[in-house]
């Protein structure tokens, strides 16, 4: 039987609630209509280029098929610039994300300073990667590779640090109590909890670089990005057409191939 103390009670928690969820809801709307208002966004510009959209596709159909032949081996390397990153930055991506767990390395000075130096390299885009790249290697594949590479390392190892503190510790004390060095430690306490997991992160990063490496061409890093701003720069939206379509197929092939694999390893 609820006694009037707690009537009381659970009417301050519900007030207390109300008000929190009350300025919630306030700072919400308040921050959306700042953004659209010092965005300058507003619906009737986007009425009014809508049309102007509908033209420039028009301007694509239909897809020039003959360009087919030209654009199969620059896909092809923009394919191969996204394995060589994939495979050469998950393995880096290992170190880094043991560093930045708490649970397998314990000392503070070393995980903090771990974690704040990969959320910045995280920050900065792939595209601004490519293009210093570029500025320092020229024009090629070498830019996309390196691009793809630091891609890879901040997305494998920020999911597989995290997914590292979830891990069962049992495994871990016991070999820690029969006397084992960090390195069987990690070999037969860790890995064999992680290691469908992070194979899962591996191919969602390799996804991730089949997209993105499609376009660091535009600036210079190689790959079918580079006929993308040749086709466009030339007004030459049939062929921009044909690039996009056969991207789309290998992506979709990709994407299907790569999510049946990620089911059999979950």
């Amino acid at each position: 039987m609820a006694t009037p103390t707690t009537g009381k009670y659970d009417q301050y928690l519900n007030k207390k609630f109300s008000f929190k969820t009350s300025l919630t809801l306030f700072l919400v709307i308040a921050l959306v209509v700042w953004s659209f208002l010092y965005t300058g966004f507003n619906f009737s510009d986007l009425m009014v280029g809508i049309p102007q959209i509908g033209s420039f596709f028009g301007q694509m159909v239909p897809p020039d098929w003959s360009y087919l032949s030209t654009i199969t081996k620059p896909m092809l390397d923009t394919i191969r610039m996204a394995i060589v990153g994939t495979f050469l930055g998950s393995i880096v991506s290992i170190p880094v994300a043991l560093l930045c767990a708490s649970n397998i390395v314990k000392t503070k000075w070393i995980t903090i300073p771990s974690r704040f130096i990969l959320n910045i390299v995280r920050t900065i885009p792939d595209l601004l990667l490519a293009a210093v790249f570029v500025a320092v290697f020229g024009i090629g594949q070498i830019p996309g590779v390196l691009a793809l590479f630091i891609l890879t390392i901040c997305v494998i190892a920020k999911l597989f640090y995290e997914s590292l503190e979830t891990i069962d510790p049992g495994p871990m004390e016991a070999m820690t109590a029969v006397g084992a060095n960090k390195i069987k430690w990690i070999m037969f306490g860790v890995v064999p909890q992680t290691m469908s997991t992070f194979l899962s992160y591996v191919l969602f990063a390799f996804e991730i670089n089949i997209r993105a490496s499609a376009v660091l061409g535009l600036v210079g890093a190689g790959g079918i990005g580079l006929f993308y701003d040749s086709t466009l720069g030339l007004f030459q939206y049939p062929k921009t057409a044909m690039i996009i379509l056969f991207t789309l197929v290998i992506v979709v092939i990709i994407d299907y191939v790569s999510s049946k694999v990620r089911e059999r390893l979950a």
